[in-house]
C-alpha cells in the first residue's frame, strides 16, 4: 500500500512538472506572437497616437486608449479567420474605444450620430473639398479637440489631422459621408474660432516635488530617487512592463545603464496642463524625447508612467517648462 501511494504521488509529481512544462512553452509562444504583433502596428501605431490623444484631449490618456485598442485588437484577431486590412482597422477598434472613454471619464452621453444629424443639412459648404491633412488642425491645441464635441472632434481629427478621405473618415465613424461633411463645417469653424488656453493646474508642492525628483535625475542619484518609492509603488515603462512594490525599483538599476549610453537630461514642467517630467536626448536638445508622469502621496511617489518607448507622444505634445512665463 505504501508503494502504491508513493507511485501516485510520483505519477502526481510528473503532471505538475508536465503542466509546468506546458506552460512555459505557451507563455514563450505567447510573449513572441505579442512582440511580433506589436512589430506589425508599430508602422501605425503613431497615426493611432495622434487620433486618440485628440479625442481624449491629452497625449497621455490618448496613449492609453492605444494601449486599450491594440489590446482589444490582438484579443479579436486571434478569432478571425482571415487577416483584416490593418490600418482601417485599427482605426475602426480605437474610434469605437475612444468613444467609450468619453462615455467613462467625461461622464458624458455620447451619441456618435446626433450631433451630426443637426448638422448634415451643411454638407454642400464649399469647405469640404478633399484635402490633405491641413496644416493649421494639425497643430491646433489638445485643448482645442476636447472643447468640441466628441464626433466633431472625431471628424476632424481623422479628415484634417491624419488625412483620411470623407469615405474612409465615414466607414470608421459608422456614420454617412454626409454626416461627416456636417460635422466638418461646425468643426472648423469651432477651431478656427477658438482660442486655446494653457491652463496650468498644478500646484507649488507638486512643482517642487517634480524640480526635486529632475535634479535628482540630472545628478545620477538613483539611491535617492529608488528612497521616493513606496511598497506599493505602481511602475508602468509603458508597452513594456509593469511593476509593482520592491520589484518596482528595479527601475532605477535600469537607468545608470541608460545614462552611460545617452546623454539625457530630465526637466520639471507642464505636458498639456498636466505636470510632468520631460527628458532631452541629447541633453543640449530643445525638444522633449519623451515625457515621465508621477503621482505622489506625501513624499512617496505611488506611481511612475514612462513613455520612453513611445516617444511619439511627444510630437504633438505641447510642454512647458517650471518657471516660464506665462
Amino acid at each position: 500500500m505504501r508503494r502504491r501511494a508513493r507511485r501516485g504521488q510520483r505519477d502526481r509529481g510528473d503532471r505538475r512538472r508536465h503542466r509546468a512544462a506546458r506552460m512555459s512553452d505557451l507563455l514563450a509562444s505567447t510573449s513572441e506572437a505579442r512582440a511580433r504583433f506589436l512589430e506589425l502596428v508599430a508602422e501605425v501605431r503613431p497615426e493611432l497616437h495622434r487620433y486618440c490623444a485628440r479625442m481624449t484631449g491629452s497625449v497621455f490618456d490618448g496613449e492609453d486608449v492605444v494601449q486599450d485598442t491594440l489590446a482589444k485588437a490582438w484579443y479579436v484577431l486571434a478569432e478571425m479567420e482571415s487577416p483584416p486590412a490593418l490600418r482601417p482597422w485599427l482605426f475602426r477598434i480605437a474610434h469605437n474605444t475612444a468613444m467609450d472613454s468619453l462615455r467613462r471619464y467625461e461622464h458624458r452621453n455620447v451619441d456618435t450620430t446626433g450631433d451630426m444629424k443637426v448638422v448634415a443639412d451643411m454638407a454642400k459648404s464649399r469647405e469640404l473639398e478633399e484635402h490633405a491633412p491641413d496644416g493649421e488642425r494639425v497643430e491646433a491645441a489638445l485643448e482645442v479637440f476636447a472643447a468640441l464635441p466628441p464626433v466633431q472632434r472625431s471628424a476632424l481629427a481623422l479628415k484634417d489631422v491624419i488625412g483620411l478621405s470623407l469615405e474612409q473618415t465615414a466607414e470608421t465613424m459608422g456614420v454617412s459621408v454626409a454626416a461627416v461633411k456636417g460635422a466638418l463645417v461646425r468643426a472648423r469653424a469651432n477651431v478656427a474660432a477658438a482660442k486655446a488656453a494653457g491652463a496650468r493646474e498644478a500646484g507649488a508642492v507638486d512643482v517642487e516635488r517634480l524640480r526635486r525628483y529632475a535634479d535628482l535625475f540630472n545628478a545620477r542619484d538613483w539611491d535617492a530617487l529608488r528612497a521616493l518609492f513606496g511598497e506599493e509603488t505602481r511602475l508602468d515603462v509603458v508597452s513594456r512592463y509593469q511593476r509593482r512594490g520592491s520589484s518596482a525599483a528595479s527601475y532605477f538599476t535600469q537607468y545608470p545603464e541608460i545614462t552611460r549610453a545617452e546623454d539625457l537630461r530630465a526637466e520639471a514642467g507642464w505636458v498639456d496642463g498636466l505636470p510632468a517630467i520631460a527628458v532631452f536626448r541629447p541633453a543640449s536638445s530643445s525638444r522633449a524625447a519623451y515625457f515621465i508622469r508621477l503621482d505622489w502621496r506625501e513624499e512617496r511617489i505611488t506611481e511612475v508612467r514612462d513613455f520612453r518607448y513611445v516617444p511619439y507622444i511627444a510630437i504633438d505634445a505641447s510642454f512647458t517648462a517650471c518657471g516660464s512665463d506665462e
